[in-house]
């Protein structure tokens, strides 16, 4: 299923994402616990002020006391500095569990992803994943590292000033307290919409995210169909889209915080209004009215504040749950509860009765009722048209998905019952397209074998063939190969490919037209190290060009997912079916060349 076909959680879901997180947060519960002891610490001291300031004027200025003046004046730098050195800690704490959380989040969601069955890529843009893995889990490292620290900060602030106004005014506290109600509503009436539009936001911002990996990934073909202009356009639209979600979403979040911002300094005014009435009927002192105004405007500021924070907080459940519903995918392929150990090596693969469809095209079967077998040290050849279901074959021997019906064997043992990471150590592929990872060759050629030295990677590419061009690039094996190994052609790219395979030096050799993207002497040269390599390997090879599997010791024909024909290149021949077609098609274009 894809990411952006999960359904949308119910209400009585909504918490979920926050659950999720701490268990993210749950490791460094001593952090949070000083940093909440320093945001309490913060808050109270910030709420000494206001009393400080009461005690001044009353008790100093309207008394014409200097030393009160001075005293209370000494108070408050001290509660000042308390108030820098609490915040500080605050903030450093607060700042550090954001990033170590996303650290440890960002982690989580690259090891999973890592997981994930070939299947879920079929239906999700890499795109969409990376826009989760960055801007997604940006958004909520701001909340973590942030928000959430204010929001509560202004939390302990608005409890803290009702109850200092309440212990200077009950009735202008009173007057106060009617206000909250019009605050809090509009909170929670804006407060699923602003989660809602930034969700959408944040989709919009994948898609853009899809696009521009989509076109820098092909931008070579985008330039040599004159594909600019279109590119452009689509590009264009996607961040047009983009912008009337982040506009919808920043006015009703804008509306929201005007509005509370307009309901708390109209209540100020008027219980500046009604105090002003009771300083002057003698009711209140003026340090009392002075700090019940100092309590009241910070109380509307907590309020005003944590309704931002909370703007933000929604925001972040919308990237939260894009996060998590990345993190809850369930690969279709994983390791069973007690694996199957593998016996000793020898390469030998069985199909039975192999009928697969892939998740994305359940309607199509790839391979219908296939059986074959493939002894230890045997050379087998699969060859068909396209579409045919060779390269399925491939991808169930490597199981990256498990069949429908029937049972794929490797030695002995169902892979359905073995560890996959267990089944891939015994293969070596050249797949049909060459990947190249942006690194040097050294550490391209050793994803065969991580643990290899390089006088051992350095006789796996002279195998290849692939030595000579290493050798002559600037830095040798030491040059940036180029993103998706840019610098290097088709033929040296499958040359690199088949490198890192005979470093794998597995007892089953999977060969996706390994010689495709070769001229005629690369491919005579790269035939001569397949043939050693294939050498006591069991081999399954797939190929276009029959003249490369003419020596097989078995050729299997497939069409249609289905094994139509078997036998060696004579007795398919004289069979006159496809295999004979093919084989005239191809030899007698030869002969015309």
């Amino acid at each position: 299923m894809s990411l952006n076909d999960t359904p949308a959680p119910p209400l009585t879901s909504r918490l979920k994402p926050w659950r999720q997180l701490w268990g993210f947060l749950k490791p460094y519960r001593l952090m949070i616990a000083g940093a909440c002891i320093a945001l309490t610490a913060a808050g109270s001291t910030f709420l000494v002020i206001p009393s400080t300031l009461r005690y001044v004027i009353d008790q100093g200025l309207k008394a014409h006391n200097t030393e009160v003046l001075n005293k209370g004046l000494i108070l408050m730098l001290l509660a000042s500095l308390a108030l820098a050195a609490a915040t500080y800690a605050r903030y450093s704490l607060v700042a550090w569990l954001g990033e170590r959380v996303i650290a440890d989040l960002r982690r989580a969601a690259y090891a999973h992803i890592l997981k994930l069955s070939p299947a879920f890529f079929e239906v999700t843009r890499s795109g969409d994943i990376l826009s989760r893995m960055s801007s997604d889990a940006a958004i909520l490292q701001t909340v973590v590292g942030s928000s959430l620290s204010m929001a509560l900060r202004n939390g302990v602030l608005l409890i803290g000033g009702i109850g200092m106004m309440l212990a200077t005014s009950m009735r202008l506290t009173g007057m106060v307290l009617m206000v909250i109600p019009m605050v809090v509503l509009p909170i929670k009436a804006f407060g699923r919409k602003v989660k809602h539009l930034s969700k959408q936001s944040q989709e919009r911002v994948a898609d853009v995210s899809a696009n521009t990996e989509e076109t820098i990934y092909g931008i070579r073909t985008v330039q040599a169909f004159g594909h600019e202009d279109i590119s452009r356009a689509s590009f264009n639209h996607n961040i047009e889209q983009a912008l009337q979600a982040a506009l919808r979403h920043i006015r009703v979040r804008g509306f929201l915080v005007a509005l509370i911002i307009f309901l708390v300094l109209a209540s100020v005014c008027v219980i500046l209004w009604v105090g002003g009435h009771d300083l002057l009927a003698g009711h209140i002192t003026s340090g009392q009215l002075t700090s019940f105004i100092a309590y009241s405007i910070l109380s509307a500021s907590a309020t005003g504040q944590i309704s931002e924070a909370g703007g933000e907080i929604q925001r972040a459940a919308g990237a939260a749950e894009r996060i998590f519903d990345l993190l809850s995918v369930e690969p279709t392929v994983f390791v069973p509860a007690n694996p199957a150990p593998l016996p000793t090596p020898r390469g030998e693969i069985v199909f039975q009765n192999v009928t697969f469809h892939y998740p994305a095209r359940p309607e199509i079967a790839a391979l219908t009722d296939i059986t074959f077998a493939v002894k230890q040290g045997e050379r087998v050849a699969i060859v068909g048209p396209s579409g045919a279901g060779k390269t399925t074959l491939f991808q169930l021997a490597l199981r990256f998905y498990d069949p429908q019906q029937g049972a794929v064997a490797l030695d002995g043992i169902d892979l359905k019952y073995a560890d996959p990471r267990a089944i891939r150590s015994r293969i070596a592929l050249v797949p049909q397209d060459p990947v190249i990872f942006s690194t040097d060759a050294w550490q391209n050629i050793a994803y065969g074998n991580p643990s290899a030295s390089r006088q051992e990677i350095l006789a796996a590419a002279r195998a290849a063939y692939a030595d000579e061009f290493l050798s002559a690039l600037p830095q040798g094996y030491d040059t940036y190969l180029g993103e998706k190994g840019v610098r290097l052609s088709g033929g040296q790219k499958q040359r690199l490919v088949i490198a890192r395979a005979v470093l794998r030096n597995a007892p089953l050799l999977l060969l996706d037209e390994a010689t495709s993207a070769l001229d005629a002497e690369s491919e005579r040269l790269i035939q001569n190290a397949l043939d050693a390599l294939m050498q006591e390997r069991t081999t399954l090879i797939i190929a276009h060009r029959l003249s490369t599997v003419m020596t097989a010791d078995r050729i299997l024909v497939m069409d249609q997912g289905r094994i139509v024909a078997t036998g060696t290149h004579r007795e398919l021949i004289a069979q006159e079916g496809l295999y004979a077609r093919l084989a005239a098609l191809q030899f007698n274009t030869n002969n015309r060349r």
